[in-house]
């Protein structure tokens, strides 16, 4: 069926309410805008489906969150009856139409005879993780479109242990969602007793489960209560699980007021996205106001952690993602060496586009570092591996993307609750030890040379966009590359092949799950790395560049970045 036909096929459909027949009335003879809505369907991928809101079939509504969820419920219904009884956990953040979408999804769920478990209110997918293991079921879903703006939304689904669906599962789960043609054909079953309320236990036994991950205890009680932390949940689901949990340790916050309400326009920033300096602009304000030397911020489903502190001069930097990992990795074995309780067989996890910074620091203490793909349901299939073997003690797992997971108590995801704990305990560390945040960061760069850390996002528009970007990952493959300025290529790695190839020509095998990106080795230890976002139309890349100081890893990345530029023509 051409776009123009499946938009008049939605048009003339009685099930659309006279909002949405409004809504796609106002598009007729727009032909472009009718393509993008119509001319394909929302790809459900290896992180759900996300995109802005509204009617169609390449858009997020009520039809193709059915559609989403019913061939969830195929694939929940393929495992059996006590599956289906086990039921799916789901919940919602502070986006538009979020709570709506949350009860379809339950009310589908529930027309297949499958338990839907729902939460009442906005809770973060921390929470949900740690909802799906609590309450034994077999899957979970997310309605959030993390840190994107206002106008999107998406699905996320997660497997029974807690971590997002593996590729496998959700490529059985896709099959189905295939098959069905028409949008408009799954029901939900309207007040049925298989939708049920989580309760306020499980909560309550989050906090509980949480608070153990707690690594200094003595330096919170000595300084929680006078410490001067400035907290922002960005209008998200993050304030009240955040708040109790600090609350909970007896550290003091003070809270930005202004972005504490569910605001679904996020009217107070232009992107809900913590990475921004921007977005915790007024967090930053309130922090010199009241003199406090750190800012925090969770975005709207709590995964991500923004953190922004002052450095020597006064001043306030907004540190990267690669910046907060590096120092809550440094700060966790830290301490656990102190105390003693640092296991022989403890292991970190990353993505392999993360800093090249976290070799260094995982080597000096003795612990093995995993890459992995892009992705945090990669570090929760690490996790499931290894409680499945005891081979190894996971002991922290991040993402250059702001996502930071510590132990095993809670999420199966990223966890911007526990790391807003860690942040505000490690500031309790450091103010005990009479140090600042800043200085120990630049102690870190002391020991182990300094890492510079950007990417850099290419945008591509329509609906060919993953096409194109992939295409331009291709065409890498088989072209050679011998330096970028002055940094001779060590070996290439094709993760769609999962092989390193060498200098000298000799290939090896990665093992690793395949995906598609290729990663330029650099003689210094600093790497160039190409890949299209799973969730975004945009090319990115990414660059770690490793020198002794600060201002020669900026030199040396500008001229990195022309002479990659010149080879990506």
């Amino acid at each position: 069926m051409d776009f123009q036909s499946a938009y008049r096929k939605w048009l003339e459909n009685p099930a659309l309410s006279e909002e949405e027949r409004g809504e796609l009335a106002s598009i007729e003879g727009n032909t472009k805008e009718i393509e993008y809505r119509f001319g394909a369907e929302l790809e459900f991928g290896t992180a759900g489906m996300r995109g802005i809101i509204g009617c169609g079939t390449n858009m997020m509504n009520v039809y193709t969150v059915r559609r989403a969820t019913q061939g969830l419920a195929q694939y929940v219904k393929s495992l059996g009856p006590r599956a289906m009884k086990r039921g799916v956990a789901i919940s919602f953040d502070t986006r538009r139409k979020s709570a709506e979408f949350a009860r379809a999804a339950a009310g589908v769920l529930a027309a297949n005879g499958i338990a839907a478990h729902l939460y009442s209110a906005p809770h973060p997918v921390p929470m949900l993780s740690y909802a799906v293991r609590r309450l034994g079921a077999v899957a979970g879903i997310m309605i959030t479109a993390s840190h994107n703006p206002k106008e999107y939304n998406g699905y996320k689904v997660y497997g029974e242990d807690g971590a997002q669906m593996s590729p496998e599962a959700t490529e059985v789960v896709v099959g189905y969602i295939e098959k069905i043609g028409d949008y408009f054909s799954v029901k939900e079953a309207p007040s049925s007793p298989l939708v049920k309320k989580i309760p306020a236990s499980v909560d309550r036994s989050y906090y509980k489960k949480i608070s153990k991950l707690c690594l200094s205890r003595k330096a919170v009680a000595k300084v929680g209560k006078n410490l001067k932390l400035v907290y922002t949940p960005v209008h998200g689901s993050g304030y009240v699980p955040v708040m109790t949990i600090l609350k909970k340790l007896g550290i003091n916050v003070s809270v930005v007021k202004e972005q504490v309400a569910p605001d679904p326009n996020f009217s107070t920033v232009e992107v809900p996205n913590p990475e921004f300096k921007e977005t915790l602009s007024m967090g930053i304000a309130l922090a010199e106001k009241i003199h406090a030397d750190v800012v925090f911020g969770t975005d709207p489903d709590s995964d991500r952690l923004g953190v922004a502190i002052k450095n020597d001069k006064g001043e306030f930097i907004a540190l990267s993602g690669n910046q907060v990992g590096i120092l809550l990795l440094d700060y966790i074995l830290t301490r656990l060496k102190e105390e003693q309780k640092l296991p022989a067989n403890g292991v970190v996890v990353k993505s392999f586009v993360t800093t090249g910074m976290a070799k260094a620091i995982c080597d000096d203490f003795g612990v093995q570092l995993v890459d992995v793909p892009v992705g945090f349901k990669f570090i929760g299939e690490k996790i499931k591996e290894y409680e499945a073997t005891r081979s190894n003690t996971f002991l922290f797992g991040f993402e250059e993307s702001c996502g930071y997971l510590r132990g095993t108590e809670g999420s199966r995801d990223k966890d911007a609750v526990v790391a807003s704990m860690l942040c505000a305990e490690m500031v309790c560390y450091y103010t005990y030890k009479q140090q600042s945040v800043y200085g120990r960061l630049m102690d870190i760069y002391s020991r182990y040379d300094y890492v510079l850390d950007r990417n850099v996002s290419i945008k591509f528009d329509g609906l060919n966009a993953m096409k194109e970007m992939n295409a331009v990952v291709d065409s890498l493959k088989t072209k050679k590359a011998e330096k970028f300025d002055v940094h001779n290529v060590v070996a290439v790695r094709d993760y769609s092949a999962s092989v390193r190839r060498l200098a000298d020509g000799t290939e090896e095998p990665l093992n690793i799950p395949k995906t598609n990106a290729v990663y330029y080795e650099l003689e210094n230890g600093s790497f160039i790395c190409v890949r299209p976002s799973g969730t975004e139309p945009k090319l990115k890349i990414y660059y770690s560049v490793r020198a002794k100081d600060e201002a020669s890893a900026e030199k040396a990345f500008e001229k990195m970045k022309t002479a990659f530029e010149e080879y990506l023509k």
